[in-house]
């Protein structure tokens, strides 16, 4: 039987309190490992998570919210576990009582009880992997179906090919490097990913991650040999500018494009800008060689779109493609966006929301 949320919650609370219990008599102000905190103020961070969590779960919160923390100054190692056994049992009811539709707010995405609980289960096990392997207990090993649960529910992007479910978890959190995967710089999880068909899913460029990949990074994804493109890389140059100048809105920029069967990142796609005040933004996209004339380009501009005016206001998508550019017509075309106007060599296209919505 698959696990669920609270069965997750309930069964991470166990193991980790338990491994804590067992370094309960060391040196906890020593630097958690890769961490700039401490051991102690790493596990109050497990607590603190655990209560926001619940807490933004049981008011089905819209934004961020004011939540009561566990802070413990100077409090005793026993004294947080006790805290962390405690504020994982509220997340773990929260996650129990909260109905099919409740849905909250995270920086990450807007989740479900399943992913508040995937999210909770990633706290704990990291968290507690980095104070123990600071205090030089290195035989923490977590069950692969806990490790499964978080990777399935919250990293998409995150293959599963390398390694098992816990060295893979560590590598999706940056903590480690596997086999043809080198350690990231940077990485997040994704709680809300664009859907785009059965064949790829889109993760947002965020802020936190689109330098990292704009300098040549990774982005925190999986590439193949391949990529990423240039314009994948210029792209989020873009979000990074946009966050530096304050222009940024969350959702119009830059994605990744994941395929389903091996969840690496084949590509780049997303907005220029957000939508003008008649709705209008500018889409580009682009797949690494490998990638391409299967469709894919196609799957992931409909979930672009999809998402696009699924959103509140009126939107009216436009692209520009050089005229000789035959597989990018047909993608466009695919799509259902229709021809505008040639100008300068490249011809204007344009999709309006179904309906005749937009302008």
């Amino acid at each position: 039987m698959k696990i669920t949320g609270a069965h997750a919650m309930d069964r991470v609370v166990s193991l980790v309190t338990r491994a804590l219990r067992d370094v309960s008599h060391l040196d906890w102000t020593a630097p958690a490992a890769g961490l700039e905190w401490s051991c102690h103020d790493t596990a109050v961070h497990i607590v603190n998570d655990f209560t926001v969590y619940a807490a933004r779960l049981t008011a089905r919160a819209q934004g961020p919210m004011e939540a009561e923390r566990y802070t413990a100054p100077g409090a005793p190692p026993a004294e947080v576990i006790g805290a962390v056994a405690a504020t994982g049992a509220r997340l773990t009811a929260a996650v129990a009582a909260a109905a099919p539709g409740d849905r909250a707010w995270h920086p990450y995405g807007t989740a479900d009880a399943e992913g508040f609980a995937a999210m909770g289960v990633v706290e704990a096990l990291v968290h507690t992997h980095d104070v123990l392997d600071a205090l030089g207990a290195r035989g923490f090993a977590p069950d692969p179906e806990l490790c499964t649960f978080a990777l399935d529910r919250l990293f998409p992007h995150t293959p599963r090919d390398a390694a098992a479910p816990w060295p893979t978890l560590l590598w999706a959190t940056g903590r480690t490097a596997l086999p043809g995967l080198p350690r990231l710089a940077a990485w997040r999880w994704y709680a809300d990913p664009v859907p785009a068909g059965d064949r790829v899913v889109l993760c947002e460029v965020t802020p936190d991650v689109a330098g990292d990949l704009r300098d040549g990074g990774s982005g925190g994804f999986a590439w193949p040999a391949d990529g990423p493109a240039e314009g994948t890389r210029f792209a989020a140059g873009m979000t990074a500018t946009a966050y530096r100048d304050g222009t940024y809105r969350p959702g119009w920029g830059a994605y990744a494009v994941i395929r389903t069967d091996d969840r690496r990142a084949v590509g780049g796609i997303g907005f220029h800008a957000a939508p003008d005040a008649d709705g209008n933004t500018e889409v580009g996209y682009d797949l690494v060689p490998s990638a391409r004339g299967n469709g894919l380009a196609t799957d992931a501009l409909n979930g672009l779109a999809a998402w696009a005016f699924g959103q509140p206001g009126r939107a009216v998508l436009h692209a520009s493609v050089d005229e000789d550019n035959a597989p990018s017509h047909g993608v466009l075309e695919r799509a259902g966006f229709e021809r505008t106007g040639t100008a300068g060599g490249q011809v204007r296209y344009a999709l309006r929301a179904p309906g005749g919505g937009g302008q």
